[in-house]
């Protein structure tokens, strides 16, 4: 199976081009693309956009970091984005065919690769981190360059998680993590005073009392005072909530947001978000765009027909005398079902007057819903492919001295997916049973079906995890999958 990885490295400079191109020139490996590149010379920062396979794009960010140590001197570095090293931070983000564990493995590698080969020390973050106190990224870098440079060597709580407590003379230290899509999302103010900037900042970030997933600090950037924040998890906290809570706060400064400015790439589903949220579209959904419908249907993942010609194709699939689809492909549609299901009634309830006292709680299961329906829509596919490779282990097992443990490793694979989905169903059923009180009880019919449909696919899908189990030798990971199973559900 392919797999997909997102690298966005952000190294110190933001004013030579030349440091830049023969920094990106350094990351051209077969395997890895460049999406995107942003340079930003009053935060003296550049920010590029890479994505790969999963060996390829660990080589790539290694080779970036030794160019950036090679070419930027920290000691004469100015800016206004806070920085620790010459590549500053260069976080893994799972895209497709790996998971944010797998990114927690490469970051891990690329950290230890980095101080080997060029004697920069590295701090893990985010998903990657080896304590609590490691998660957020301002934590490590507070004092940012100079700060670590002073407390690196006597401070334990400065030492890096690879290599000797000392930064390197020029090119600092660099962070190294994994996780989700990030959006970098800039608002700039019609004004100069950058104490609005750094208030509107401290009243929309988390850590001051803000917004669940926006970090954010004030800035003056092209003579405008800017609001520079970063979106840990746009499906919780989208784009278009937080401009306005951005341009609430600055009225009553007296200033407006001038324009807005994404650095690097952002998902398509933020920006239709935001067109749902703004032209209150009603019973929106992703489908209605016709560059979607386009490559849905370009893609096969629509059949020309109406909607009987899509089920019947794979009912069909099903129905056919091979082994995938199976019956783990068929809980993971169920669930999907469920999923969709009870979005289409949490949507058809917001924004009508009768519900608006639970805009909120309608508003959040919808984006849950979108995320589960994906994902058990994934999971179809997923569950026939592990089959795959579980036939595949036992034909390599024949040749191999390890045969076991290549088994193993498959079946492994082939349980993970159904308990995924059992537990993504379960979160669906929750919700189904959380909307019947506050949505149209004209609609409890399709809560019911919903409801129905993710107890089938925890059911049929806990089944192909007991099946998988029963041929698996290592009796630890069996006692931990059947723990799970067995915990109750909060």
């Amino acid at each position: 199976m392919s797999t997909l990885v997102e690298c966005v490295p952000n190294f110190s400079e933001g004013r030579d081009k030349a440091k830049v191109d023969a920094i990106v020139e350094a990351m051209k490996v077969n395997g890895v693309y460049l999406l995107d590149r942003e340079m930003d010379a009053d935060h003296n920062r550049c920010v590029i956009t890479l994505v790969g396979e999963r060996e390829p794009i660990q080589e790539a960010a290694i080779r970036g970091v030794g160019k950036a140590a090679e070419l930027i001197d920290l000691t004469k570095h100015q800016g206004a984005h806070p920085r620790m090293g010459a590549a500053d931070v260069v976080p893994f983000i799972p895209i497709d065919g790996v998971t944010i564990e797998d990114c927690v493995a490469m970051a891990q590698h690329v950290g230890e690769e980095i101080w080997k080969r060029y004697q920069v020390p590295v701090y893990l973050y985010e998903a990657a981190a080896t304590s609590p106190e490691r998660t957020n990224l301002e934590s490590i870098r507070r004092g940012q360059f100079e700060g670590i440079r002073d407390e690196i060597a006597t401070n334990p709580a400065r030492r890096p998680d690879f290599g000797e407590p000392r930064v390197h003379p020029t090119a600092g230290a660099t962070v190294v993590g994994a996780r989700k899509f990030l959006i970098a999302y800039n608002v700039f103010l019609n004004t100069t005073d950058v104490d609005i900037a750094k208030k509107v900042a401290k009243t929309v970030r988390f850590s001051s009392g803000g917004f669940r997933f926006v970090k954010g600090a004030g800035f003056l950037v092209r003579g405008m005072a800017q609001v520079s924040m970063n979106l840990t998890d746009f499906e919780q906290t989208p784009v278009h909530r937080v401009f306005e809570f951005v341009k609430r706060e600055a009225a009553r400064y007296g200033v407006a947001p001038v324009s807005s400015e994404i650095v690097g790439l952002i998902p398509k589903k933020a920006l239709e978000q935001a067109a749902e949220w703004f032209l209150q579209v009603e019973n929106f959904d992703s489908s209605l765009i016709l560059e979607n419908r386009l490559a849905a249907v370009m893609g096969g993942k629509m059949v020309v027909g109406g909607l009987r010609a899509g089920v019947e194709s794979f009912v069909e699939q099903l129905a056919a005398p091979t082994a995938t689809p199976g019956g783990g492909s068929a809980a993971a549609a169920a669930g999907a079902m469920a999923a969709s299901l009870a979005h289409m009634v949490a949507a058809m309830s917001r924004g009508k007057k009768a519900y608006l006292q639970y805009e909120k709680e309608l508003s959040a299961a919808i984006a849950r819903l979108s995320t589960l329906r994906e994902e058990l829509k994934a999971a179809v596919d997923a569950d026939a492919e592990s089959y795959n490779a579980v036939m595949k282990a036992y034909k390599q097992a024949k040749e191999a001295s390890n045969g076991d443990t290549i088994i193993d490793a498959a079946l492994k694979g082939a349980t993970s997916v159904p308990l995924g989905v059992a537990e993504l169903a379960r979160e669906v059923g929750k919700i189904a049973e959380r909307l019947g009180p506050i949505t149209n009880p004209n609609m409890k019919s399709d809560l019911t079906t919903a409801s129905a449909l993710a107890r089938a696919a925890i059911e049929g899908a806990l089944a192909n995890v007991e099946i998988n189990l029963a041929s698996i030798k290592d009796e630890a990971f069996v006692g931990v999958v059947r723990n799970k199973v067995s915990a109750p559900s909060s």
